[in-house]
């Protein structure tokens, strides 16, 4: 199960799992497969999400900011508090994720975040703001169901790449937005509308996108590989009956009884069958099988399952990590056009914009390739996941090391400033791409869990950082506070780089 990938992966119906159903291949360019269906609507809803998301900071700084009053400390705490709900709708919706699905928690989180974005152009001043962007963060969730779905789709020897991926593309909204809203503002400045008026007509675009692929979500995709998310338990079982495995390996709510088994008839106890092998399907060993059905079948959460889960070593490396990249990225992407328009003044907001879009851009390739490397070295090396947990410490220093850089250099100059904010971005997104190519490994029977607990730890880190940037030179300082971050990021990533890939005994996941 390498990745070897051939164009020819690209569309053809992928080989499959033979026990969980999940695809050995992605087929990107085949929206009418189901795996490649579904792999396009979880980047592209994660983008919509985003973009909607983040449709406030390229237009802060200078318009919204001059027709509400605000000043720069108003500007910073709007950026704190749109990151405080996405931090708890992340934690509440891997839970979620387990109990109901990922389908249906991604297309809650779209059509409920759409509703304060619709009400966002009525506010008048800094407490509305600080309403608006609390209630929109709720788009910022659906990153959690994004993960969860993919991971569900797509088997170990690619899951990363397909993260990675969704998530990268997705991403992406952070710069679709730098690009896209100043531009639908000035086509509103130039059709006669005042500026006023302007902004807050901008929000029906991203309105109308969110509440279109929420709804394509619910209509047109599935839970699972298997079909409804309720029966994926039963369902497990019958693939392993279908291919010799006659054991009770997966706890079924209900009983298997509960409905007719084709291949009840023709296994008996005590009886074993070479694997079959159908068409489409990957070739798995008993042994195999009987671990991918034990420990990589999601179970319903509960408490008892759940601490153990929360509290593990391994949770602790990737909330640290991911608080470190995402959360950076976070903080970085609300500040980074005013702090291009301080350091170049003559750029103006739309030029500041467009320059801080690049990077939200560069997650097309940058977050993508932390995960094609995650995988390469997982697969070229037996599948060791000690390479792949090395890469996203590897990644979270030297982010660390250029964002030092950029804070002491503070340079004026343009052609140096975007170069080292482009190559920090290259590790500071590929570390985001890194670390969802390790978590589908860890406490695989909890995906939910350990994504969603990992997604907020990003959201602490926005958070923390962005708390950082607004007190440091009450909130123009960010120089500064772009080394401050630089040093822990350094910090974090070293403190938990000993910690194991995987808990010890854990059935699953290698």
């Amino acid at each position: 199960m390498g990745v070897n990938i051939k164009f020819s992966d690209l569309y053809k119906a992928p080989d499959v799992n033979p026990v969980n159903r999940k695809a050995h291949s992605i087929p990107a360019l085949n929206p009418i497969n189901m795996y490649g269906r579904v792999f396009f609507f979880s980047w592209f809803g994660f983008m919509i999400a985003f973009w909607a998301w983040y449709t406030f900071p390229p237009l802060l700084t200078v318009t919204i900011k001059a027709d509400l009053h605000l000043t720069p400390a108003q500007v910073a705490n709007s950026n704190i508090v749109s990151l405080v709900a996405t931090l708890f709708i992340r934690f509440v919706a891997g839970p979620l994720c387990d109990m109901y699905g990922p389908r249906r928690v991604f297309a809650g989180t779209l059509l409920v975040g759409a509703l304060p974005l619709g009400l966002a152009p009525l506010i008048h001043n800094a407490t509305g703001l600080y309403v608006s962007r609390f209630f929109i963060g709720i788009l910022g969730g659906s990153f959690v169901p994004c993960q969860v779905w993919s991971t569900g789709f797509f088997d170990k020897n690619i899951v990363g790449t397909a993260n990675a991926l969704t998530g990268g593309f997705g991403n992406a909204g952070g710069g679709i937005t730098y690009f896209i809203m100043p531009a639908v503002y000035d086509s509103f400045v130039h059709m006669g509308h005042t500026p006023h008026q302007s902004w807050r007509l901008t929000f029906i675009v991203p309105l109308i996108m969110a509440i279109a692929t929420g709804l394509s979500l619910l209509l047109l995709c599935p839970d699972t590989p298997m079909g409804k998310w309720s029966e994926r338990h039963l369902h497990v079982q019958e693939n392993l009956q279908l291919h010799g495995v006659a054991e009770r390996v997966v706890d079924i709510p209900g009983g298997i009884t509960d409905k007719a088994n084709p291949s009840e008839s023709h296994v008996s106890d005590g009886e074993e069958k070479k694997p079959v092998t159908y068409d489409h399907e990957a070739a798995l060993s008993k042994s195999e099988m009987i671990e991918t059905a034990q420990g990589e079948t999601i179970q319903k959460p509960t408490l008892r399952e759940a601490l153990p889960v929360i509290f593990s070593q391994q949770t602790a490396f990737h909330f640290l990590t991911y608080f470190c990249s995402f959360g950076g990225e976070l903080a970085i992407n609300a500040i980074l056009s005013s702090y291009y328009l301080k350091n170049f003044p003559t750029l103006g907001q739309t030029k500041a914009s467009n320059w801080a879009a690049m990077f939200g851009f560069l997650n097309f390739v940058t977050r993508p390739l932390g995960g094609v490397v995650s995988d390469l070295l997982y697969n070229l090396a037996g599948r060791n996941l000690w390479l792949k947990k090395g890469w996203i410490t590897t990644c979270g220093v030297a982010t660390g090391a250029l964002l030092i850089l950029i804070g002491q250099l503070n340079s004026h100059h343009q052609s140096t400033m975007y170069g080292l904010v482009a190559l920090m971005a290259f590790f500071l997104e590929a570390g985001n791409g890194a670390n969802f190519a390790l978590v589908p490994h860890v406490h695989p029977f909890a995906n939910g869990i350990l994504s969603g607990v990992t997604g907020a730890g990003g959201n602490l880190g926005g958070v923390v950082f962005a708390v950082i940037f607004r007190f440091m030179g009450g909130g123009t300082n960010y120089a500064k506070a772009f080394w401050v971050i630089g040093v822990v990021h350094i910090a974090m990533n070293l403190s938990v780089c000993w910690i194991r890939p995987l808990p010890k005994g854990q059935i699953g996941g290698h």
